[in-house]
């Protein structure tokens, strides 16, 4: 079946698009008005692989410039152009490709760019060496990625944790305004009596009287390298939520080779963020002992580890703290990444090793972590995707 004209021009003018200048005489395809930009904002990036500013043959690219101006202009094109999911994608590789990671620390670049979870870690990695004029504008950008995942995960991850520590307070012997009808007729089914037509309870379940009282202790402990960036800023939104309920008592704890306790700032996680300091070596075993000098009811606690797990301390220790914790009753969670990308890199062995105290380590999306959490409070079976258990 021949295809119709129309959709042949199309497809030549995609292609055309896509590899660029030098194929408008193999297409046969030229391109006018809202193409000729899109093309332009394409080739300043992909074109070549140049380094910005640079010049020469008949590659594609002639660069962003090595100037901030310019790079603002081709960021409001491409969000003028192109969808916000294609636009992100687009700036990290222009971060990446091109070195401009430098330019991000001037403010009127800052207001131009789509933010995003990894715009947000570029910044937290520049934020040391950031002139204060900067500072403001950076913040304000990270404030809007925080507010947005805020209002993504915050009310199913309370309203999912809510319940789990609900269920998790169940007691045998309740108040009569305390019983949990539903799982008590449930449990007492079998004792159903057709000749009277009700049920005559054995068992009664029901809800624990301290529903504003804190139940359960959780630490995040989070490695703060490089690689951990996406990780980093959604597991500080999370444990701003998990602060801001009361019957959770939450600590959150950053490290490289050094340990810092960040709970104070929990409040905001914005603050959080700019504490952290991404980079550097990593020592587990030393957070892990910060950690567990903090834990007072080990039964009533959660420990969530996210690390690509590249221990550059006591890899021994490490284990055996991680066994001593769960001998104890704490609950520990592995998490080799929080984010929506996926595992990156990480070390097998100390994973093998966790998974075999109990504690598998995987990657953990954003949406799946609340039901993680859930289960964990509850002492149950991890909610782990079976392509994440790692080999």
């Amino acid at each position: 079946m021949t295809a119709a004209p129309e959709d042949r021009e199309e497809r030549l003018r995609r292609w055309r698009m896509v590899l660029g200048a030098d194929s408008a005489e193999s297409t046969g395809c030229t391109l006018a008005g809202r193409d000729v930009a899109m093309d332009g904002a394409l080739t300043a990036l992909y074109g070549g692989g140049k380094k910005p500013g640079g010049r020469g043959g008949n590659e594609r690219s002639a660069g962003l410039g090595a100037s901030a101006p310019s790079v603002a202009r081709w960021l409001g094109d491409i969000r003028t152009y192109f969808p916000s999911s294609v636009v992100q994608i687009m700036q990290r590789d222009a971060i990446d490709r091109l070195g401009l990671s430098a330019l991000l620390m001037e403010p009127e670049m800052l207001e131009a760019v789509e933010p995003d979870v990894h715009l947000v870690g570029t910044l937290l990695s520049l934020s040391k060496a950031m002139p204060e004029t900067t500072k403001e504008t950076a913040r304000a950008v990270v404030r809007k990625v925080v507010e947005d995942l805020e209002k993504r995960l915050a009310t199913r991850t309370r309203a999912t944790l809510t319940g789990a520590l609900d269920r998790s307070a169940r007691i045998s012997r309740p108040r009569h305004r305390d019983i949990d009808w539903d799982r008590t007729i449930r449990a007492n089914l079998k004792n159903y009596l057709p000749e009277h037509r009700t049920i005559v309870p054995e068992r009664l379940i029901g809800y624990g009287r301290a529903a504003q009282s804190v139940k359960k202790d959780v630490i995040l402990c989070i490695d703060q390298s490089g690689s951990m960036a996406a990780s980093v800023v959604h597991a500080s939104v999370f444990g701003a939520v998990l602060a801001s309920m009361r019957t959770l008592a939450t600590r959150l704890v950053v490290f490289d080779t050094a340990v810092v306790d960040l709970t104070d700032q929990l409040d905001d996680p914005v603050d959080v963020l700019f504490g952290v300091q991404l980079g550097g070596g990593t020592d587990i075993n030393r957070a892990l002992a910060y950690c567990q000098s903090k834990i007072t009811r080990p039964a009533d606690t959660v420990v969530v580890l996210i690390s690509d797990l590249y221990e550059g301390g006591i890899r021994d220790e490490m284990i055996k703290r991680v066994a001593a914790m769960k001998a104890s009753g704490v609950q520990f969670v592995t998490l080799l990444a929080l984010s929506d990308e996926g595992a990156p890199a990480y070390d097998r062995e100390h994973a093998a090793a966790l998974g075999a105290l109990g504690a598998p380590a995987f990657a953990c999306t954003p949406d799946l972590f609340p039901e993680v959490m859930a289960a964990a409070i509850e002492k149950r079976p991890l909610p782990i995707p079976d392509s994440e258990v790692p080999a």
